[in-house]
């Protein structure tokens, strides 16, 4: 019978703790042990000095930094891979896939980047040049470019010896997700094949009487979103990536394209947030660099915000006439922000799925018109009521709850045509974040209230 009171862990295994991280047995235990979170944890808890000596026990060769490497984040990977000898760490590098292997190189200053491509085999070093060559956020910093290939006038048997020949090239990701891509002499994509299908062929038969022609591809340019987006929509295991020769250059695998969809993801929730993207774990992220990706945003929407006061200033006359008019005015704005904040927030990620698009737009309008309406009946009687409990007189709650159901529909109307609208002209519509749309609205809501007060108050007649 098992005890339970041991205080073993979920995998029955104890807990390494980080004053057993001083020797090369200690350092495999825990590697053995630990899950990504708890390495995450005590190693991001290291100092440089401790850092470097834990690095020093990996036994780079046996792949245990590499398999370290695998399970950080690209953050923490790239501090380890700082900690490390050159040597250890065109080692550990060396034998992790290209993308992930370039995405470290890339949080690496110049010196030790170039040092360590310098230490890795020439073929190594000239594929990861390659691709960190291709500017960020493109499909090509993500894609794998080793692929199996065969040719159409191969024969089934003839196909698979070269298959085998190149197992020996082809990584783990492409080995595993990838199809089989037939190209010609020049290497250009004109079909592909799955493996089971060259499996259960005749021997006899040549590629091209079963290839399926005219795969999917994309360009290595592309947006690496839009490209998972397109992988995803379409359930391929693999998107090759092809020049402007359409020759193909590697492939975008479906673990990829989920890693690319999840960070776009976290990223696309910082920006409705009202703050850059960190890049890095929160836990990990220091004050400056806190303040560094909230101030810009903050500045924006602090002079954004400005004429919010310009506009009281300019209907002055309108609050010293009718005071109760004052009241309502937090009511009024937190409304219209509140409104547009759960659109924006719903919309952006609709867009972000592939649910919604800019020719929705017309659909998108009537649906959230439509449903703006009915809040803004909703907030209009609501509105009433607390009027009525203020006592400020029957004048004063018509002009509140008017302004209320033209606060929401303004608000549903300039919530829904921002984020497409954005995205037409390449620009992320997560930016329309909760605080910008509410600032948008403050102001406009505001000029609304007055409007609507001097067509319904007749103490305004004549300001």
């Amino acid at each position: 019978m098992r005890d339970h009171g041991s205080g073993l862990g979920v995998l029955d295994i104890l807990p390494v703790r980080a004053g057993a991280l001083d020797s090369t047995a200690g350092v495999a235990l825990w590697l053995r042990s630990a899950g990504a979170a708890e390495r995450s944890r005590q190693l991001a808890a290291m100092s440089k000095t401790q850092l470097a000596r834990f690095v020093s026990l990996l036994d780079a060769d046996a792949g245990a930094g590499a398999e370290l490497l695998e399970s950080l984040d690209t953050d923490l990977a790239a501090k380890v891979v700082r900690r490390a000898e050159i040597a250890a760490a065109a080692s550990m590098l060396g034998r992790l896939e290209y993308d992930d292997a370039a995405a470290i190189l890339r949080r690496l200053d110049d010196a030790i980047r170039t040092a360590i491509l310098n230490a890795l085999g020439t073929r190594d070093a000239e594929a990861l040049r390659a691709m960190l060559a291709w500017p960020a956020g493109s499909t090509a910093t993500h894609m794998i470019p080793d692929v199996f290939t065969v040719q159409a006038g191969q024969t089934v048997t003839e196909a698979g010896a070269a298959v085998r020949e190149q197992c020996t090239q082809v990584r783990g990701k492409a080995r595993d997700e990838a199809p089989i891509y037939v190209v010609d002499e020049q290497r250009r994509l004109i079909g592909v094949v799955d493996f089971q299908d060259l499996v259960l062929a005749e021997p006899t038969q040549t590629i091209a009487e079963f290839m399926a022609d005219g795969p999917a591809w994309v360009r290595p340019l592309a947006d690496a979103e839009e490209a998972a987006h397109a992988l995803v929509d379409h359930d391929l295991p693999a998107l090759p990536v092809v020049d402007d020769e359409h020759r193909l250059i590697g492939v975008l695998t479906a673990e990829a394209a989920t890693d690319i969809l999840a960070e776009e993801a976290t990223e696309d929730a910082e920006r409705q947030g009202g703050s850059m993207p960190l890049e890095v774990p929160y836990l990990r992220a220091s004050p400056w660099l806190l303040w560094r990706k909230r101030i810009v945003w903050l500045l924006v929407l602090f002079v954004a915000e400005a004429y919010t006061g310009t506009v009281l200033r300019a209907f002055e006359e309108e609050l010293d006439a009718v005071v109760a008019l004052a009241f309502f005015i937090p009511l009024l704005i937190g409304t219209g922000g509140n409104t547009g904040t759960q659109i924006t927030t719903t919309l952006v990620r609709a867009m972000a799925t592939g649910q919604a698009q800019l020719r929705d737009l017309p659909r998108i309008l009537v649906k959230e018109i439509s449903a703006g309406l009915l809040v803004a009946i909703t907030m209009a009687t609501v509105g009433i009521m607390r009027a009525w409990t203020l006592g400020v007189g029957k004048e004063v709650t018509i002009t509140v709850a008017l302004t209320l159901a033209a606060i929401v529909l303004w608000s549903s109307i300039a919530a829904s045509v921002l984020p497409p609208l954005l995205k037409k002209f390449r620009v992320d519509p997560a930016v329309v974040s909760a605080p910008l749309i509410s600032t948008v609205v403050d102001g406009t809501g505001l000029i609304l209230y007055f409007l609507i007060a001097h067509a319904t108050l007749p103490e305004l007649a004549g300001l």
